[in-house]
């Protein structure tokens, strides 16, 4: 069997940057392409990738996830927050949490289990800045919407890693009624959450001693990867959010750690194959049979996302007494949803077994109309405000 694992990593790889090279030249996000390739090659496809190559690649998502959320960690440095003040920071909050709100109370409304539909409610909430980021770097985009666009996006992932750890907490507590006194089931997404970021800033603090010692790149490498295993490996352990553990550890290093970008720098070296064999092995999960039958849930995930992300930031900027082009069109720039989506629809199908592949249907088809729509979007978005001239 090894021969043929060396032979679909390889394929996956080899797939993965050949449709993301071709979907680049069309003007769509890598992501798409990575996606597209793994529906092509996958089991529901042409079936050249087997459906239980998933599970035995299992070990990839995870390191996939845990060095997402390491990286996010690294958005949260002081001196950088206190730079983009309270405008956004409030509209990133409020665009994730009206997201979040409306898509649950949507899904609830059509009659959706209300597991899964915090489950997707919280997952609504997280942008993909790569998409975004590329548009204003094509068109060379300046003015007050793209300058808080790109601190929005910085922040959001982090908002919604947070509000995904208390909704992961309450669904865990829903899925076991009774096994546990219930002041300790109100207080178990409280204690996950800080105990992920009590033990994050720890082990961050732990980080910076052997970088001390060690100042060769490739030796601060494997620190580096040593230490996001053992994140995540604790955090799975003493059950507690790897993703918010992660993060949490990311957020430590680069605020005590005069050598934290550099480190940010070199893993993203060492993750670009994990994250492209991540998109693909994720993309050849996407059954399109199942897509169809949820159907409706997929149409009211993409619609209610949209309306709650264009009001969220629409009601921070009024409330921040931001510009008014940025109340107009900062919402229609926040559609793009890709990597951390798609890492959470997979935690989100293991918590809940039984509908993982309707959430990750959902997710991954969303992910696909987002990431071709999104971007033409946020380029007339920008354009409508004067902001590009192309």
């Amino acid at each position: 069997m090894e021969p043929m694992i060396l032979f679909y990593l390889a394929l996956i790889l080899l797939s993965g940057l050949i449709f993301g090279r071709i979907v680049k030249l069309l003007g769509f996000p890598n992501v798409t392409g990575y996606l597209i390739a793994g529906l092509i090659f996958g089991p529901y496809c042409l079936k050249i990738l087997p459906l239980n190559l998933v599970t035995e690649l299992e070990l990839v998502s995870e390191m996939a996830l845990a060095f997402i959320a390491f990286s996010i960690g690294s958005e949260f440095k002081w001196s950088y927050l206190k730079k983009v003040g309270t405008t956004a920071i409030s509209i990133a909050v409020l665009a994730a949490m009206a997201a979040s709100i409306l898509v649950t109370v949507s899904l609830a409304v059509i009659g959706v289990d209300i597991k899964i539909a915090l489950l997707l409610g919280v997952i609504a909430s997280a942008t993909a800045p790569a998409a975004t980021i590329m548009v204003i770097k094509q068109y060379h985009a300046k003015g007050p919407v793209t300058e808080t666009l790109l601190s929005v996006v910085a922040l959001d992932d982090a908002v919604a890693l947070i509000l995904f750890g208390a909704a992961m907490a309450i669904v865990n507590s829903i899925q076991h009624p009774g096994e546990i006194p219930l002041t300790l089931s109100i207080a178990m997404p409280f204690i996950e959450i800080i105990g992920s970021f009590v033990l994050g800033f720890v082990l961050g603090w732990l980080f910076t001693i052997p970088l001390k010692y060690f100042k060769k790149n490739s030796n601060r490498l494997i620190i580096t990867v040593g230490f996001v295993f053992l994140s995540s490996a604790l955090a799975s352990k003493l059950g507690l959010s790897p993703l918010l553990l992660c993060m949490s550890m990311g957020a430590a290093l680069v605020n005590i750690s005069g050598s934290a970008r550099s480190i940010f720098e070199l893993t993203d070296g060492v993750t670009a194959p994990i994250y492209l064999m991540f998109f693909v092995v994720s993309g050849a999960e996407l059954n399109v049979s199942v897509l169809i039958e949820a159907g409706l849930i997929g149409i009211v995930y993409i619609i209610s996302r949209i309306i709650g992300k264009v009001f969220g930031s629409s009601l921070g900027a009024i409330l921040t007494k931001a510009p008014e082009t940025v109340k107009k069109y900062l919402g229609f720039t926040l559609i793009p949803q890709a990597g951390v989506a798609i890492g959470l629809s997979l935690i989100a199908s293991q918590a809940i077994p039984e509908c993982g592949p309707t959430i990750r249907a959902v997710v991954l088809g969303a992910t696909l109309v987002y990431e071709l729509t999104g971007p033409i979007l946020t380029k007339n978005s920008l354009k409508k405000a004067g902001e590009i001239s192309g």
